[in-house]
């Protein structure tokens, strides 16, 4: 354990972490919503600082990240915690436990071993994944630091609840983010997930003035998320506030955690949420968790040529010259594309 950053003292041993849009209040002894953070006789301490519990050698494309140095290996880690208590959560075994009062799993690590693990696989970034890194902000801005001087890039995969000290500590260090925008009514962020809709919706705008490179993320699961108003709003948005050229992936739910009596996501829906993406401007729409798919190629907006050619998270054609269409010259939005 070691003292967290972005909190204050209240008085009377109680201090308010600042770090996410919970801005939770503890008392002496206690944690916040996240499980990870620990008030202890008026100081807050992060229990995740050194505790990573998954760790691999990804495709960037598995983030998902389609329009990022694209081909490239990206180094990916996470700790045990979440600020989130989505009843559909993917990764509940590693997130989950220890907003219950879990055991905080994980492996001994540090920044300069993480470091230096993503240096011996080859990897072109490091990925902060699995479960949501605000919760490991500490580690994740030191970890940070030292790949950007290696010249490494950072990768922010979130739900994009963090708060705006969060956002302005990492402005200068993180390239890239796929966030989650997992519904567009507050009723669902409170329902299903233990969070709010509207701080996600600003922290979208927000990360895209910072100039990271943005993807958006829905994981569209039948019956909760997955109306044409709903598509049209969340497609809306994207294209409105965020660009046109932001990409967005529509993904397949799979019955997971709470959510195990739900049926996977029909590809009929998947199909009527790009055609939301495509009404609403969107010229990079695509839908995964979908094995051999068209949508999960790239297309050029202006010609239709497949300019990345992918199977699964495997790159296998590239029809791109400095960042153009090979065919017809049309710029094709990204960084490091060809």
């Amino acid at each position: 354990m070691r003292e967290a950053r972005l909190w204050e003292a209240l008085g009377g041993g109680k201090v308010q972490c600042r770090l996410c849009n919970h801005f939770c209040r503890i008392d002496d002894g206690d944690r916040g919503r996240c499980g990870v953070r620990e008030n202890q006789a008026g100081t807050l301490l992060t229990l995740v600082y050194d505790r990573v519990a998954a760790a691999n050698l990804d495709p960037v494309e598995k983030k998902p990240l389609y329009h990022f140095h694209p081909g490239t290996q990206t180094f990916s880690f996470g700790t045990p915690g979440c600020n989130f208590s989505c009843s559909f959560c993917q990764n509940a075994s590693l997130s989950q436990p220890p907003r219950g009062g879990g055991r905080i799993a994980g492996h001994p690590a540090t920044p300069e071993s993480l470091l230096a693990a993503a240096l011996e696989c080859g990897a072109a970034s490091i990925s902060y994944t699995y479960s949501e890194p605000t919760v490991f902000f500490e580690l994740v801005q030191d970890t940070a630091r030292l790949a950007r001087e290696r010249g490494l890039k950072n990768i922010l995969v979130s739900n994009g609840f963090m708060s705006r000290f969060c956002l302005d500590e990492l402005a200068g260090l993180v390239d890239a983010a796929n966030i989650d925008l997992k519904a567009f009514t507050e009723e669902f962020y409170r329902d299903r997930c233990g969070g709010k809709l509207a701080p996600v919706l600003e922290n979208l705008s927000r990360i895209r003035s910072l100039g990271w490179w943005l993807e958006v993320t829905t994981l569209l699961i039948p019956g909760l998320n997955d109306s044409d108003g709903e598509l049209r709003d969340i497609a809306g948005f994207i294209a409105r506030e965020l660009g046109p050229d932001t990409p967005w992936h529509v993904s397949r739910f799979h019955p997971q955690y709470k959510l195990q009596d739900l049926p996977p996501t029909p590809l009929a829906s998947l199909e009527r949420a790009a055609a939301a993406g495509n009404a609403a401007g969107l010229r990079y729409v695509y839908v995964g968790n979908v094995p051999g798919n068209e949508h999960g190629h790239t297309f050029c907006p202006a010609c239709g040529q497949v300019v990345i050619r992918r199977l699964g998270f495997a790159v296998t054609g590239l029809e791109v010259k400095d960042g153009r269409c090979a065919r017809c010259g049309e710029a094709i939005a990204g960084v490091g594309l060809g």
